[in-house]
C-alpha cells in the first residue's frame, strides 16, 4: 500500500468520523423518572437538551396547588445550571486534551 491511499483511507476514515459525530448532535435521547414526574432530554453526544417537570414531582400530596410559572421557573434554573456545567466540563477537557496533544488538533478527539 502505497503512502497515497494511505492518506485517502485516512480523510475516508475522518470523514465517517465527522457524519457520525454529525448524527449523533443530532439525536435527541430521553428518559422519565418517577412515572414520568421527570423526564430529561440529551443529544447523542451526552449534551443536556432540556428537562420537564411535572406538578407532582414538585408536590406530590397536591400538585394542583403548583402553578405553571414555578414549573418553567424551576426547569428554566435546572437548565441553566445543566448547560453551565456541561460547559465548565467541555471547557477543561480540551484545555486538558490541547496539553497533551501540544495544541494540535485531532479530530474526533474533542
Amino acid at each position: 500500500m502505497n503512502i497515497a491511499q494511505m492518506m485517502k483511507q485516512a480523510q475516508q476514515m475522518q470523514k465517517k468520523l465527522q457524519d457520525a459525530q454529525n448524527e449523533l448532535a443530532n439525536t435527541e435521547f430521553s428518559s422519565e423518572a418517577g412515572n414520568g414526574a421527570v423526564s430529561v432530554t440529551c443529544d447523542g453526544q451526552g449534551k443536556f437538551k432540556s428537562i420537564k417537570l411535572s406538578k407532582s414531582a414538585l408536590n406530590p400530596e397536591n400538585p394542583e396547588s403548583v402553578d405553571n410559572d414555578t414549573v418553567e421557573m424551576l426547569e428554566d434554573l435546572i437548565s441553566t445550571a445543566m448547560k453551565n456545567a456541561t460547559e465548565q466540563a467541555n471547557k477543561e477537557m480540551q484545555s486538558k486534551m490541547k496539553s497533551l496533544t501540544g495544541g494540535i488538533n485531532i479530530p474526533g478527539l474533542f
